[in-house]
């Protein structure tokens, strides 16, 4: 059956929606909702339509981005005509539709501000948190109305912090953007660190003022049985990896 993780404090109909239920297989079995990967598109399709029917929507209400790693946020009205935006959030204040961002160890955050009837969607890297992708969303979410202090956030299942390990240069690049960064970094093998990027991201949404944030504690290397993984797709040299989709609606 087809799997989806809620965050209790979220006040959003919503749902991080791990790999199971799908019909993909291999690699990408079973529920791959990435049409960037090299699934077979009739599979990633069915996948999505499940994810949709879960939400409550019609299959192309259900709206994802051609993700760059950017801190690019698009304010949806309807379906989209022209293929997926390249972006990496989206925003709406329209009810029946369905907001979605895919990962495979990047964040995927969801946002809500009840009253307003405001929501979003942020695929959050290392890149697009760095870049400001999670303060731009608030910013987006407030042109249609909504209150960062009224506005709750949920991280869901993404590469943990004793997962993420990386190099000095990678640390050194945070550091020189703040230097309180390095709170985030812990020391591992050698000259290399292990970086928690939940605990980053919940920082910058804390400092841009929401209400509410967490991280729901899944890290997706560690549990291959529930989530796609890209780090550990290539450790292990595997050609491809699946996404799973991550969808908040109003």
């Amino acid at each position: 059956m087809i799997e989806a993780l809620t965050a209790g404090h979220l006040p959003a109909r919503h749902g991080f929606f791990t790999r199971g239920g799908g019909v993909s297989v291999g690699l990408f079995g079973t529920l791959n909702c990435g049409p960037g990967s090299s699934d077979i598109p009739s599979a990633v399709a069915a996948n999505r339509a499940r994810v949709a029917a879960a939400m409550g929507v019609e299959a192309d209400r259900l709206l994802t981005l051609h993700q760059v790693h950017s801190a690019e946020v698009v304010t949806a009205t309807g379906p989209f005509a022209a293929g997926r935006p390249r972006a990496d959030a989206l925003v709406t204040d329209r009810p029946g539709l369905a907001l979605g961002v895919l990962s495979a160890d990047c964040q995927p955050v969801l946002l809500a501000d009840a009253e307003a009837g405001v929501i979003g969607a942020a695929h959050a890297g290392w890149r697009g948190a760095k870049a400001g992708v999670l303060e731009a969303v608030l910013d987006a979410m407030e042109r249609l109305g909504a209150q960062r202090g009224r506005t709750r956030a949920a991280i869901g299942p993404t590469i943990g912090p004793d997962a993420y390990e990386v190099g000095p240069e990678f640390r050194a690049a945070f550091a020189a953007d703040d230097p309180d960064a390095a709170r985030f970094f812990r020391p591992s093998r050698g000259d290399r660190h292990l970086f928690d990027l939940p605990g980053y991201s919940l920082g910058r949404l804390r400092a841009a003022g929401i209400a509410e944030a967490r991280w729901m504690g899944h890290c997706t290397v560690s549990d291959p049985a529930r989530f796609f993984s890209y780090r550990r797709a290539t450790q292990a040299g595997d050609a491809d990896y699946g996404r799973m989709v991550s969808v908040i609606r109003l």
